[in-house]
Formats: structure tokens, C-alpha cells, sequence
């Protein structure tokens, strides 16, 4: 393994952007937000850079390494702050500070008259930043250190307009629902130690296989926790669409380049814990199985632009899920939707963000219609990410869903039935509500009041936008190309090896999952295209609408399963402190004080009463001596 010395820039170039904004205070206002940016920027350049190195040199000699530090050094247990740049971790810095920097340049324009501004550059460095030393820390506890990071800044931009009482109870909702899933990799990292004696990727992997089974089982279940958290799965979900409280920006960066990219990226990292657990790896599958409908569920009944692709998100990341569960080829095909995901996720938000910029702000779908003759630009780009989206050739999706699709399938037996129909399933789900999406904003009748002037956003906002629609168009047949992708990760997480006997042909697969999306399209376009729109939501609908639109009651049962009883848990431990501590404390007080006033009575202050006491102790003692002395 090759030592860099450069890594350290990676993280060093956003992590001084954020401390020159936060520290430097209004005076970096009117220069701060290009600040950011080239910082930013400047990353990605180090990026390109180290993958042009990367590319010069062997495949066994591309992964590289560099030691910070020595961190913890306590008897056998020494960590040492240690960047590692491979064929995987790549991938997401390129993700990372690419697509980042396009959503910096698109928050110059459409941050411009918030008066932080400046603090809101600051902290998107932060968030790209922390999510560099995610993916690029060489054991878990480097990794936790970014992954609390991201936590952090996850939590001051998703609240960024704090002063919103919605606005902030939804950043805190993020914040609560990820320290869950922080505990699951805080365990796994603990459990890992305890058992394996080593904390880093390549120990763990190296005894990995000499190994109980039960606590690889452990470890892996543990670190599905902390990707449910932080990737948004099943059942710690439901953070997701409330994050859409921040900025536009904010939302393309969690849903395409960081935030919700990191459970797939852990799993994915630990593939040599996952390979060695198959029921860990079978609790991925599920997770994944179950959000990417769950989501995809979700997303039909908003109406909200942007908590309909928040919806989405879930759902993406399910599939993302789904295929880190089955075998190392499926690992792959994890990271190309990822990948594929990244463009068009972020140009489908940023293009959300326009249509907002030319509607005041307005974000229910039912008031607008029509759109694509006032925003064709915006319309266009957004065409784009939606036909990558629901996986029509040659769209980026189309290569890397229908390969998930496949793999799938692929698991064999009753299981690779259940699997590719769901995902199946998904992809139909999928192209009615980003359908629905399409038609209500851009294609259907106008439905905005008066007030409304809808225009084209400024070219700092859509050539970002037009520049990831491209990478929507063409990543996945680049990333398939002579299975470049596959190829590519196959010296960290394995190859073909790993995969069941062709269950579909892909031609096969590719014909299914074209005929769903095709009745997605059509259900979409006689509901909402060929029929009018009310622009207010009907409220005399099936119970299994409202379930729907209230997130299939993840809130409520959060509240009834979990809230509700930690509050009566929480109000009992407080009159047992009040009765049992803070009665037991008292009561030495009530005790003393009581005493205290029983013998003040005996303090009456006159001289006969004293003189009769002494007179009393007196002949006690002397009878006391005589019976002693008897």
C-alpha cells in the first residue's frame, strides 16, 4: 500500500473556507460565499488529481494511505489518524466535491438576499468537509468522526432558518433520529474491538475470517442500525421529508452528495463483515427491500415538490440498500446508482429550487401546471433527471437500476422472486409519482393565482443544473461500459464470483422493468395530464390515502412506541429522584432539624432548671458507679 502526502488537502481546503467564514465574521460577508466556493472547488481539483495518480499506477498499488497522527495510544488499543484514498472512497470524493461545488455555485444566486449568506457557505463547507473525512478515514473510528460531523452540520443547515419554530423542530427531529443510529455504529465499533482487538478496516478484514460467526452477526446488525439512521431506511426514516425545511441547496447536497449516501458507503466498506454474517446480510436486504417501496409509497401522495423527491430519496437509497445486500457484484451496482443518483437527485432538487425561485417560494404542486413554456430551461434539465430517475434508456437509471433489478432476481428462489418484484414493483411506483411530479409542475393546466409571475431562474442557477442533467444522461452508460464500474471496485469489494446462476436474461429484465415504468407513465398521465387538477387536495378520501400522506404513520407510531412511553418513563424517574433521593436527602435535614427542636426545649434559660439537670445527671452517675461496682 502507497503513502500520499496530499489527502490531508482533500479535507483541509472546505474545513479552512468553514473556519475563515465562521471566524472572520462580517467582514468575509461580501466575499465569503466565493470563498466557499473555490474551496470547494479547489477539492475537487485534488480529487481529479489523486485519481489521475491512481489511474498511473498498478491496481494492487492504487490504494494509499496517510498517517495524521497517533491518536489513541492506550496498552494494545493504538489508532492512529489516518486518511485512505482507494478505487471505492474515490468515487465519493469525486461525488462529494463535484457535485458540491456545483450546488456552492447555484447557492450564490439563490442565496443572494439572505443577509447569512456567509454563514450558510460555511456551513456547507463544513458538511463537505465532514463527509470527506467520512469516506476517507482508513478505520470506523476515523469514520465516526466524520460521521458526527455530517450529524452536526446536517443539523445547523437543515434548522439554517431557525427562526421558524417548524423549521427548527424538523432539525432537531434529524438531529434525535440520527444519535440512533450513532449508537449502532458506536456499538459495532465497541463490539469490533472487543472481539476482533482491532478497529481499523484492514485488521478487521485480515481476522475478519478466523472469526465467530455471532459476532461478525453483531457487528453487521449494528452497523445496519447506523445506515438506517443516517441513509434514512427502514425504520429510521422519518427525519427524511422534514428535513426539507432548509434551503433548496441544502436539500441537493443531503440527498445527492452526503448525507443519506453514507449508510450505503459504510455497508459497502464493510463487505468483509457482511460476506462472512449471512444473516446480517439478509437484515440488508430486508431494510433495503422494504424502504425502497415505502418510500416509493410515500412519494405518490405529496405534494409538496420537494418532500415528493424527498420520498424518492428513501426510495433510491433502498434500492442502494437492496443490492449492498446481495454479494459483492451487488456491491457494485450499489455504488453506479449511487453514482447515477448523485446527478440527477441534485439536478432534479436544484431544478425543484428554480421552479420556487420563479413561484415565490411556493412548493405544492397543485398550484402550479404549465410551467414549461416560462421555465423551458428548468423544465428541460428536470426532463432530464426525471427520465434517469425512472430508468428510461439511455438514461443513467436505466443501467443502474435494471442492473439491481437483475441482481436481484439473480439472489434465486423464492427469494429472488420476492426481491426483483419488489424492485419491480418500486420501479412502477416510482414512475407514477415522479410522473405526477412531472405533469402537475410542467405539463399539465396552470393553476396559479394572480399573484404568481413565473420566469426562468438566472444562469448561476441553471448552468449547475444543466451540467448534472448531462451526468444524467450520460453516467451509466459510461460506468457500464465494458462493466467499467464492476471492474473498478472489484479489488476492494470482490467481483462476479460472488453472484448466483443467471435466474433472467437482462434483456428479460430490461423488458419488465420498461413495461412497469410504462403503466407508472400511463396511470399518471390519465390521472393528472388528462383530467383536471383541483389545486386543493381532496379531503373526502380512503383511509388508505390519509395513511399515505401521513407517511404510512411513521410519526405516530414513533410517538405511541417510542415518545410516549420515554416521557412516562422519564416523568417516573423523576418522582422516584424526588421521592426516593431528594426524599432521603430531606429527610437528614427534616431529622436534624426535628431533633433540633426537641432539644431546644430543654433550653429554657433558667438557673433552677439547669441546676435541677445537673442535679439529676448527677445521681444517674453515682447510681450508674454503684451498679458497676456491686
Amino acid at each position: 500500500m502507497s503513502t500520499s502526502s496530499s489527502l490531508v488537502y482533500l479535507i483541509a481546503l472546505p474545513l479552512f473556507g468553514a473556519a475563515a467564514l465562521l471566524l472572520g465574521g462580517r467582514r468575509t460577508d461580501k466575499w465569503g460565499h466565493f470563498l466557499a466556493t473555490a474551496m470547494s472547488a479547489s477539492a475537487f481539483g485534488v480529487g481529479l488529481y489523486q485519481l489521475s495518480q491512481m489511474l498511473a499506477r498498478p491496481t494492487e498499488e492504487r490504494a494509499v494511505t496517510q498517517k495524521l497522527f497517533s491518536w489513541i495510544a492506550v496498552g494494545n488499543f493504538n489508532i492512529d489518524a489516518a486518511l485512505l484514498l482507494d478505487q471505492l472512497s474515490i468515487c465519493f470524493v469525486l461525488l462529494i466535491t463535484g457535485v458540491g461545488t456545483l450546488i456552492h455555485i447555484y447557492s450564490i444566486s439563490y442565496m443572494a438576499h439572505d443577509e447569512n449568506r456567509r454563514r450558510f457557505f460555511a456551513y456547507l463547507n463544513l458538511f463537505i468537509a465532514a463527509m470527506l473525512l467520512l469516506v476517507l478515514g482508513n478505520s470506523y473510528l476515523n469514520l465516526y468522526v466524520g460521521w458526527e460531523g455530517v450529524g452536526l452540520a446536517s443539523y445547523l443547515l437543515i434548522g439554517f432558518w431557525n427562526q421558524k419554530p417548524a423549521y427548527a423542530t424538523a432539525s432537531k427531529k434529524a438531529f434525535v433520529m440520527n444519535r440512533v443510529g450513532d449508537m449502532g455504529l458506536s456499538f459495532a465499533i465497541m463490539i469490533a474491538f472487543a472481539t476482533l482487538g482491532t478497529t481499523t478496516f484492514a485488521g478487521i478484514a485480515d481476522v475478519a475470517p478466523r472469526a465467530s460467526e455471532g459476532a461478525l452477526t453483531a457487528i453487521g446488525i449494528m452497523l445496519v442500525v447506523a445506515a438506517a439512521g443516517k441513509s434514512a431506511q427502514f425504520p429510521l426514516q422519518a427525519w427524511l421529508g422534514d428535513a426539507m425545511a432548509g434551503p433548496t441547496p441544502v436539500s441537493a447536497l443531503i440527498h445527492a452528495a452526503t448525507m443519506v449516501t453514507a449508510g450505503v458507503y459504510l455497508i459497502v466498506r464493510s463487505h468483509f463483515i457482511f460476506d462472512l454474517a449471512p444473516t446480517a446480510q439478509l437484515v440488508v436486504v430486508i431494510v433495503g427491500a422494504i424502504t425502497l417501496i415505502f418510500g416509493a409509497l410515500i412519494g405518490t401522495a405529496k405534494d409538496d415538490i420537494k418532500k415528493a423527491l424527498a420520498a424518492s430519496t428513501m426510495s433510491q437509497i433502498g434500492y442502494m440498500i437492496l443490492a449492498a445486500g446481495l454479494g459483492p457484484v451487488g456491491y457494485a451496482f450499489a455504488i453506479m446508482h449511487l453514482l447515477t443518483h448523485g446527478f440527477f437527485k441534485a439536478s432534479m432538487f436544484l431544478g425543484a429550487g428554480s421552479v420556487m425561485h420563479g413561484m415565490n417560494d411556493e412548493v405544492n404542486m397543485r398550484k402550479f401546471g404549465n410551467l414549461r413554456k416560462f421555465m423551458p430551461i428548468t423544465f428541460v434539465t428536470f426532463g432530464f433527471g426525471y427520465l434517469a430517475i425512472i430508468g428510461v434508456p439511455p438514461f443513467a437509471g436505466f443501467y443502474s437500476k435494471d442492473a439491481i433489478i437483475e441482481t436481484a432476481f439473480n439472489a434465486g428462489g423464492l427469494k429472488g422472486i420476492l426481491l426483483g418484484g419488489a424492485a419491480l414493483l418500486g420501479a412502477a411506483i416510482t414512475a407514477f409519482y415522479m410522473s405526477r411530479v412531472m405533469i402537475l409542475t410542467f405539463t399539465s393546466k396552470a393553476r396559479w393565482d394572480d399573484e404568481a409571475h413565473p420566469h426562468e431562474s438566472p444562469a448561476l442557477m441553471w448552468v449547475p443544473i444543466a451540467i448534472l442533467s448531462f451526468g444524467s444522461i450520460a453516467s451509466g452508460f459510461l460506468f457500464t461500459r465494458g462493466h467499467a464500474l464492476v471492474n473498478w471496485l472489484e479489488p476492494i469489494v470482490g467481483g462476479h464470483e460472488g453472484n448466483h446462476e443467471e435466474f433472467l436474461a437482462p434483456m428479460v429484465v430490461s423488458a419488465l422493468a420498461l413495461t412497469a415504468v410504462a403503466i407508472g407513465v400511463a396511470i399518471a398521465l390519465m390521472k393528472y395530464q388528462f383530467a383536471d387538477v383541483a389545486p386543493v387536495a381532496p379531503v373526502d378520501v380512503s383511509a388508505l390515502t390519509r395513511l399515505v400522506r401521513n407517511d404510512l404513520g411513521q410519526d405516530a407510531f414513533n410517538e405511541a412506541v417510542f415518545m410516549r412511553p420515554g416521557i412516562a418513563l422519564t416523568e417516573l424517574a423523576q418522582k422516584a429522584d424526588e421521592s426516593v433521593v431528594d426524599g432521603a436527602v430531606r429527610g437528614v435535614g427534616r431529622l436534624a432539624t426535628g431533633s433540633g427542636s426537641v432539644l431546644r426545649r430543654s433550653q429554657t434559660g433558667f438557673a433552677r432548671s439547669y441546676a435541677a439537670f445537673i442535679l439529676i445527671g448527677a445521681v444517674i452517675l453515682i447510681a450508674g458507679i454503684w451498679v458497676v461496682t456491686q
